[in-house]
């Protein structure tokens, strides 16, 4: 059955618009949009809509370690510290806490604003490193926990053979990612197949790292993933640390993304997660080549990665998205926020993310990310437009952050003027997964997830 929403204020995919119908399908997806009318019989949004929100790079298992590994140790704490705390948690995760905490961690996103996520999941086989009996039993996990909230999801199994450059072996606390790109590709298989009639659901690859793959393996997966799906996306962690950086050089002679371009000539497909640590060189071929760089700017600032060169890759047109990555936040306004702060510590200048014809930053920012991170979850959002998917927010229009204000003011108020949060409504796919701040399921996962939580702390 078809149902409408009007709204006072919608970003659509053209601007700006007042007093607007939405029509929405019984596929979930925007019908016919028209402006300057009456309500009619539609249900009314409550404060300005806008399109939703994907969240292109999430580790769902991590949300459970988030603000767990903030204490100094005896030696200096980095990004590589870091990761041996994270080994050393996964190794006791079952596919029952995994599946709680993920629930709970899409409920957040929900209630925040994200109506699409990426799981960059690596996290395939047991604690012994020996397949379950569903090879894909950790994936469905995953994808069940966004789908039972209404979450759309986009699942990217990691191929994961090595632990580090030219074929370095696994560690013991890596064999639980291990797979070679005939096991990944039969796991895509099988999801592709088990989830075909669901249009939340959409399932692409991720070669982990160039350090987690081999020439030959890399090239392999993609080959063989393009006989399976052509439009299939794929996306890798690339030049986050500088130490990767220096460890490539010294494999190659080469940069992680000077590499990436010569040997998987990456293109719309493909979205390169973090690539901080680039040059103006490896930033005009990005741009050039039409991937969509997915930014975590909260993971990035706690890991200590650096910062992103930001405003010299929307000078050459690159394309951009948002993930929250390890989850220390979960909101996609704190990650754009320090997306552009982070920019202005390092300039000394302000609005950064600001385009030509475009003043504000707040617009500039959530609708590059929005349809940046569309682009890059493959899926038919990122704007409120007739044919895509119905995803949009309504945000709260009484709050004192958007109360009176229009346009972009709107967007500057949600993004830079507090810590407040404005979400009041979701709807993903024509559905509302959250009312008045809400999610039916709310209570029930929070009480998993903390005996999940309490149970992998012990």
């Amino acid at each position: 059955m078809n149902k409408s929403v009007f709204a006072q204020q919608a970003l659509l995919a053209e601007g700006w618009a007042r007093d607007v119908l939405i029509d929405i399908d019984d596929k979930g997806r925007f019908g016919r949009i028209t402006t300057g009318v009456s309500r009619g019989d539609a249900s009314v949004a409550a404060g300005p809509v806008l399109p939703g929100m994907a969240n292109v790079h999430s580790h769902a298992f991590q949300r459970a370690l988030a603000g767990y590994t903030e204490r100094a140790g005896p030696n200096e704490d980095s990004f590589w510290t870091w990761r041996e705390a994270m080994y050393r948690f996964v190794s006791r995760l079952s596919p029952d806490q995994l599946e709680a905490i993920s629930q709970q961690l899409f409920i957040e996103m929900l209630k925040q604003g994200y109506t699409s996520v990426g799981e960059f999941h690596y996290v395939h086989h047991g604690s012994d490193g020996v397949p379950y009996d569903d090879p894909t039993e950790m994936s469905e996990r995953v994808i069940s926990a966004a789908r039972q909230v209404g979450l759309a999801i986009t699942h990217l199994p990691v191929l994961y053979g090595f632990g580090g450059f030219a074929g370095a072996p696994l560690t013991e606390t890596q064999k639980r990612f291990h797979n070679n790109p005939d096991a990944l590709l039969r796991i895509v298989e099988t999801l592709r197949y088990r989830h075909r009639e669901d249009a939340g659901v959409r399932i692409g690859v991720a070669p982990h790292s160039l350090r987690a793959v081999t020439q030959n393996t890399l090239e392999t997966m993609i080959s063989d993933l393009h006989k399976i799906d052509e439009t299939a996306p794929i996306h890798i962690h690339v030049a986050e640390q500088e130490k990767e950086v220096a460890d490539c050089l010294a494999w190659s002679g080469k940069r992680p993304v000077e590499w990436l371009f010569e040997h998987a000539n990456p293109d719309r497909r493909w979205c390169l997660i973090h690539a901080t640590h680039t040059t103006n060189e490896e930033l005009k071929r990005m741009a050039k080549s039409g991937v969509v760089v997915g930014i975590c700017p909260t993971t990035e600032a706690n890991l200590g990665d650096g910062l992103f060169p930001f405003r010299a890759y929307l000078d050459v047109g690159g394309a951009f998205a948002v993930g929250s990555d390890s989850h220390v936040s979960t909101s996609p306004v704190e990650e754009l926020r320090w997306l552009e702060y982070g920019q202005r510590l390092a300039t000394q200048r302000r609005n950064i993310a600001a385009l030509p014809g475009r003043p504000s930053a707040g617009g500039s920012l959530w609708q590059s990310a929005s349809t940046g991170g569309a682009q890059a979850l493959a899926r038919p959002t990122g704007a409120i437009a007739e044919g895509l998917q119905a995803d949009l927010i309504v945000l709260d229009g009484s709050h004192a952050n958007v109360a009176g204000r229009w346009d972009d003011d709107i967007l500057d108020g949600l993004i830079f003027a507090g810590n407040d949060r404005l979400v009041r409504d979701v709807m993903v796919g024509g559905t509302w997964c959250i009312a008045d701040g809400h999610h039916a399921m709310e209570s029930a996962a929070a009480k998993n997830y903390g005996c999940a939580v309490a149970a992998l702390l012990s």
